[in-house]
């Protein structure tokens, strides 16, 4: 079986949608590619974003909890989203942000320069120089993220053994992988374990999506993490991609994503993100889920 190559998506959990796409079209500069809602929970709101090509591996999605109670950020998540951006805007991107009045702190969290801060809804993002130099300092796509783990070894071993990622570095504090495509997305796995474990609500990543060119191969895939005693879901059809779960033994939530159909399959490309799609199993309660959703007039 193929390594797992990139990220398809990152999923968490934030508050209102107007001060959502405020942060992330805003001031991040990503492009608002799909307003629907929750498939499992069609009384909020499902936000996508991405770069300006709407690559897979750029996707940032949000479940929108207006009103609800702040996360505990705790052992089983994806703690930090960290971003990549072209080489050499470091400064611009600080100053802008500085300039947002956002609180930025630069550290070596991904074994070279980062900046990191919050967004509205205090999720903590990062941002990691690429080696790519590019005409404007738009971001890249995703660099990757860290992870707290309920069990790091385990969580190491099927990151490594299970799913193909690469060692970089292993010091006292976290173990440093690699994914094995040519975007080599980044994941760092803290080797201690919170002693409290996450309790989901805004400010805190739900899930991780790792992508699968096919939906042969993500057959393959779930047949291949049944059979090393994992618990995975049946296939899931999210529209835009199909997608099984799994919680790793860290408690993680693994999600995997079928690279297509994409996501004009509803909206011209020009058009991405400007109407409220539904999924056909919802398209008759639209004029009931309107009632219930917060206006965006944005």
């Amino acid at each position: 079986m193929e390594a797992i190559k990139h990220i398809h998506h990152i999923s968490a959990i934030v508050g209102n949608p107007e001060e959502n796409i405020r942060f992330y079209r805003d001031i991040l500069n990503l492009k608002l590619i799909k307003k629907t809602v929750n498939f499992d929970d069609p009384g909020t709101y499902h936000l996508y974003f991405s770069n300006n090509s709407v690559a897979n591996g750029t996707i940032l999605t949000f479940f929108n909890w207006p009103n609800h109670v702040k996360g505990q950020v705790g052992a089983g998540q994806v703690e930090t989203i960290a971003f990549r951006i072209p080489q050499g805007t470091m400064d611009l991107w600080e100053q802008h942000l500085n300039n947002h009045a956002i609180t930025t702190k630069r550290n070596q969290l991904f074994d070279q320069e980062t900046l990191v801060f919050k967004d509205t809804h205090d999720l903590p993002l990062a941002l990691v120089e690429s080696e790519t130099t590019s005409d404007n300092h738009d971001i890249i796509g995703f660099h990757g993220v860290t992870m707290l783990s309920s069990n790091p070894v385990q969580t190491i071993a099927t990151l490594t053994n299970d799913m193909g990622l690469s060692e970089v570095n292993d010091s006292n504090v976290s173990v440093h992988l690699t994914t094995a495509g040519e975007w080599q997305h980044h994941v760092i796995v803290h080797k201690t374990t919170p002693e409290k474990r996450v309790r989901w609500g805004t400010g805190v990543v739900h899930h991780i999506a790792w992508s699968m060119p096919t939906n042969e191969t993500q057959l393959a895939w779930r047949e291949q993490l049944s059979n090393k005693g994992y618990h995975l879901t049946e296939v899931k059809d999210r529209n835009y991609f199909n997608a099984v779960y799994m919680k790793e033994h860290g408690d993680i939530i693994f999600e995997f994503a079928t690279d297509g159909p994409g996501f004009t399959v509803d909206e011209p490309f020009d058009e991405l993100g400007t109407h409220l799609m539904l999924p056909p199993q919802y398209e008759e309660r639209r004029e009931e889920l309107l009632k219930i959703l917060p206006p965006i007039n944005i």
